[in-house]
């Protein structure tokens, strides 16, 4: 019976070594990595870079009066297109007390010195002919009277313009405020009853109405410092917008420019693109937009992607793993050339025929890996 039960104590033993040994190998083994291999190949490499901004019409001028008063009037409303020469509205003038005053007074001291200019002209005209006077004496009376006549029609326009905005009921009188160039009225920032001041040198005046060519765009952005040198007049750009998000305009590289302005902490230079409106496309001024410009383009030079390079600690210099027997790599040193951020062009180091290893690509993780990770969590 003992023996019976040390042979069985035996052998549960063996089976508990046997077991435990087979738990440590299987979790302590590992699958053997098999790497991937890739080949340089031709492709076209651009590096790009991108200017925000917007774009806004070409030409856009503001519309002011001639004339100080209260918008009687308006005729038109945003987003009709005009005519140069339309009525876009109509001012009211509201006539300077003292200005009324003074120029009323001067019309009665005009009509004062009118009145006896043409009794003294009369008077000397009668002298005249009965030759009593000269000729000399006559003319110089007929001066007088002339002048003192101009004078009074002077005062009288002057009290008019005053009154009314204008002397005679002309058509084209300052209370029509009409629209200088054709284009899209883009806004109208004033409401009948408003009061307006004239433009002069001392007052930039009120705008009645801000007009622009929709036809013809610009696109107006900043590009940093450290990609304004790679930029020339002429160069294409791709023009995407913000509230057009499938619609891409081209464009041409107009004006870099020559100073940069700081903002926060970096230095950014305006540029400016003419933009090709499409007839299909309603392009409204002030959307924000993105210049897509191409800096450098190679055409189909040998590259591989940036994912397989890796770099020597101690130099930073770039190298890659070539394949040189099953599953044996040896290092190659390279040299690079134009990256666009995915792809990068192999100037030295490795030809087409190389085959480079894929260093860096993740393992799928297993599903028992899976739950053992998170038994261990736990």
């Amino acid at each position: 019976m003992k023996k019976v039960v040390k042979y069985a104590g035996i052998s549960l033993g063996v089976i508990g070594i046997l077991w435990a040994a087979a738990f440590f190998i299987k979790s302590n083994s590992k699958s053997s990595v098999i790497y991937e291999t890739i080949s340089a190949a031709p492709q076209t490499i651009e590096t790009k870079t991108v200017a925000t901004g917007k774009v806004v019409p070409e030409v856009e001028v503001e519309i002011k009066p001639q004339i100080s008063g209260i918008i009687d009037r308006i005729y038109l409303k945003e987003g009709e297109k005009v005519k140069a020469g339309d009525l876009i509205a109509k001012v009211k003038v509201v006539p300077n007390e003292q200005a009324m005053n003074q120029a009323s007074m001067r019309v009665k001291s005009s009509e004062v010195a009118f009145a006896n200019a043409q009794i003294e002209f009369s008077r000397n005209k009668q002298l005249f002919e009965k030759q009593v006077i000269s000729s000399q004496e006559f003319n110089t009376q007929k001066l007088r009277f002339d002048q003192a006549r101009l004078d009074l029609e002077n005062a009288k326009s002057d009290y008019e313009i005053i009154k009314l905005g204008s002397a005679g009921g002309s058509a084209t009188s300052n209370t029509n405020i009409r629209a200088t160039v054709s284009g899209t009225i883009l806004e109208i920032p004033v409401k009948e009853g408003d009061q307006v001041i004239l433009s002069n040198n001392f007052n930039a005046g009120t705008t009645i109405a801000t007009i622009a060519d929709l036809t013809m765009m610009i696109f107006e952005g900043k590009v940093d410092e450290g990609e304004v040198n790679k930029l020339s007049i002429g160069m294409p750009l791709s023009i995407s917008l913000g509230a057009m998000e499938k619609t891409t305009l081209d464009a041409t590289l107009r004006f870099v420019s020559p100073k940069g302005i700081e903002e926060q902490g970096a230095v950014q230079f305006k540029i400016e693109g003419d933009v090709i409106i499409k007839e299909d496309v309603l392009v409204r001024a002030g959307y924000s937009a993105n210049a897509t410009l191409v800096t450098e383009r190679k055409v189909d030079v040998l590259s591989l992607p940036e994912a397989v390079l890796q770099f020597d600690r101690k130099t930073d210099k770039p190298y890659v793993e070539v394949l040189i027997g099953d599953q044996k790599f040896e290092r190659r040193d390279i040299e690079i050339g134009v990256s666009d951020g995915i792809n990068v062009e192999i100037i030295t180091g490795v030809t087409a025929e190389d085959k480079v290893k894929v260093w860096n690509k993740t393992e799928p993780i297993k599903k028992g890996d899976e739950a053992e990770e998170e038994k261990t969590d736990n």
